[in-house]
């Protein structure tokens, strides 16, 4: 059996419940490889990345490297001596960096692969509605996800299940899914299955402003499972309207109503405490947003401050 000297590359704090659980089952992690430190909030203060922070309070060697394939990086990664590196929510490797050690370097992806390679997996498996993801191990190669598989695990989404929670889950599952594989690496028993490529294969694009704008003209299940699969962050939002006002609206959580209407679509129904969306098969209740330049609250708060007209609309 080989003693594992590890690299650990991650940045998010996704990251660092895979790399708390590497120490706490007693494996050697030689290095830590995460993001450089950016200028963050309105106060553009220097933030460290989650892995940072965790590699500092633990005491583990850091590099920062601004570019993978700058000289004087590759010379202190090699330094370091590893035979296996892993890597979780960090970047695009290129080849020298991944085929340094002896035996390889395997990624952790928060979906079961081939379906929702890419940047974002745990909240598209929620945009697009399953009812099942997981995680999988892999040896990286010279593209996105697509490496030959090592093991995956796999959980149940719940119904009404937000992206942030399932992101914990999924952290906690994948903390046991490397530590299998790590079993597997140091024993030489890992048998990997190559990923099958195939035209039905969906993909976990990039979030941007564009894909995180509610369309209120799809079904009342598409608007929730958006609004579930942004949440909490980067968010879903859209625009309210009202009294030849327009404010640019986050929500945060909501309820969907199959019930049919007489409504317009995108029109605001309020009572004193609650507030739906028309939509083409039921409504949308809001249950918490945020307001420009106000705090994340509840609806029953937000409607304690302000009152809409019956001609207020979304879009």
């Amino acid at each position: 059996m080989e003693k594992l000297r590890i690299v650990f590359m991650g940045t998010p704090e996704f990251a660092v419940g895979i790399l708390d659980t590497i120490l706490k089952n007693n494996y050697e992690v030689v290095g830590v490889i995460t993001a450089a430190d950016k200028p963050a909030g309105r106060g553009q203060k220097i933030k460290y990345s989650a892995v940072k922070d965790y590699a500092l309070a633990n005491n583990l060697p850091l590099l920062q490297p601004t570019n993978l394939k700058d000289e004087g990086f590759l010379s202190e990664l090699k330094a370091l001596q590893a035979n296996l590196q892993i890597v979780v929510a960090f970047r695009m490797l290129p080849k020298v960096v991944w085929e340094m050690p002896s035996l390889g370097t395997f990624n952790l992806h928060a979906s079961l692969l081939p379906n929702y390679r890419g940047a974002a997996p745990i909240n598209w498996s929620i945009i697009n509605g399953e009812t099942k993801t997981g995680v999988t191990t892999f040896f990286i190669d010279d593209k996105i996800d697509t490496g030959a598989m090592i093991l995956s695990s796999e959980l149940a989404i719940q119904e009404s299940e937000s992206a942030g929670n399932l992101h914990d889950r999924l952290m906690e599952l994948g903390s046991h899914t490397v530590i299998d594989t790590l079993k597997l690496i140091e024993k030489g028993n890992v048998a990997t299955i190559i990923q099958k490529e195939d035209s039905d294969i969906k993909t976990a694009y990039k979030l941007n402003k564009e894909n995180c704008k509610i369309d209120w003209t799809k079904s009342a299940l598409e608007i929730n499972n958006l609004i579930r699969g942004l949440s909490p962050y980067p968010s879903s939002w859209c625009f309210f309207a009202d009294k030849n006002e327009e404010w640019n609206v986050k929500i945060y959580e909501a309820n969907l109503i199959n019930e049919e209407h007489q409504y317009a679509i995108g029109s605001i129904i309020c009572t004193k405490k609650e507030m739906k969306i028309a939509v083409k098969d039921g409504f949308i209740q809001i249950l918490q947003l945020q307001f420009p330049g106000k705090k994340k609250m509840s609806t029953s708060e937000l409607l304690n401050g302000i009152s809409f007209s019956e001609e207020a609309k979304v879009h």
